[in-house]
């Protein structure tokens, strides 16, 4: 089995499990492959507290297993991209509290070497949210919230600021989704634009000094593997670690899923 060449750590919660595949391949192509990849996604995950969609439960992001298995000496270079930095305002929490947990996720991060690129809320979008479509998303995905539009909006204002702020202190990449490319809800990304969304993500952050290693080397790769689009079929689908299913905890082993180029996705 051929080694990773990197390490690439994935937090976020709908747009990451949706563009997964997508993502991983895009940032094979500017750093090489095969990968160890670490993944805490899920709809509707928390960044910090246990989140339920139907019967499903998941750990907040902070509270789960990937944190254990980043410590473990493994491949170098890292690669972090964190996304869906939204989803606990409606849950309630406070911005400082949001800017907490987001906050350590850079710290533990950083602290194992890793090159980190992070989106922002989608503000432009939020605010362009009308109440009719605001009311009609919130009852289908945060039907427990009790928010109002203007109390949404104002807290999401706070995050996005703050992440603006982590940004600059942590010196690491902070992406602007912009309103063409968001789909009629204004949080998730369009699905016909997924691919062009984050192609423009990363080569954006690939054109930044700090962000480019040994580029000779990896451009041949580049090229090989956008032809050869079978390097990136799942042999096999992430599980997660754990979930809570129907009141019952279920445990899966990682790395629970691979690629066709032997790289290794644990799903925490």
């Amino acid at each position: 089995m051929q080694t990773p060449v990197n390490r690439i750590v994935l937090l976020g919660a709908s747009n990451l499990t949706f563009s997964l595949r997508i993502i991983i391949q895009l940032l094979q192509q500017q750093y090489g492959a095969p990968s160890e990849v670490l993944v805490a996604a899920g709809h509707g995950r928390s960044y910090g507290q246990n989140s339920v969609v139907l019967v499903r439960e998941l750990p907040g992001i902070v509270q789960c297993g990937l944190w254990e298995q980043l410590r473990v000496s493994r491949p170098q270079p890292v690669y972090a991209f964190l996304t869906d930095i939204g989803n606990d305002i409606p849950y309630g929490y406070s911005p400082d509290q949001i800017l907490r947990w987001v906050s350590w996720c850079i710290q533990q991060l950083q602290q194992n070497g890793a090159r980190i690129v992070m989106t922002n809320l989608p503000m432009a979008s939020v605010r362009a949210m009308s109440e009719r479509r605001f009311w009609m998303l919130k009852n289908i995905l945060f039907p427990t919230c009790r928010l109002s539009r203007d109390e949404i909006v104002e807290r999401a204002c706070a995050v996005h600021q703050g992440l603006c702020e982590l940004a600059a202190q942590h010196q690491l990449v902070l992406y602007e989704p912009q309103p063409e490319w968001m789909s009629v809800d204004g949080i998730h990304v369009s699905l016909w634009k997924r691919r062009a969304f984050y192609r423009q993500l990363f080569c954006h952050c690939t054109n930044l000094a700090a962000f480019y290693a040994d580029r000779a080397r990896l451009a041949s790769v580049a090229d090989r593997r956008e032809d050869d689009l079978s390097c990136f079929s799942w042999q096999q689908r992430p599980r997660f670690a754990v979930r809570r299913l129907f009141g019952k905890v279920l445990h899966a082993a990682q790395p629970s899923g691979r690629l066709a180029d032997n790289t290794t996705v644990a799903l925490y």
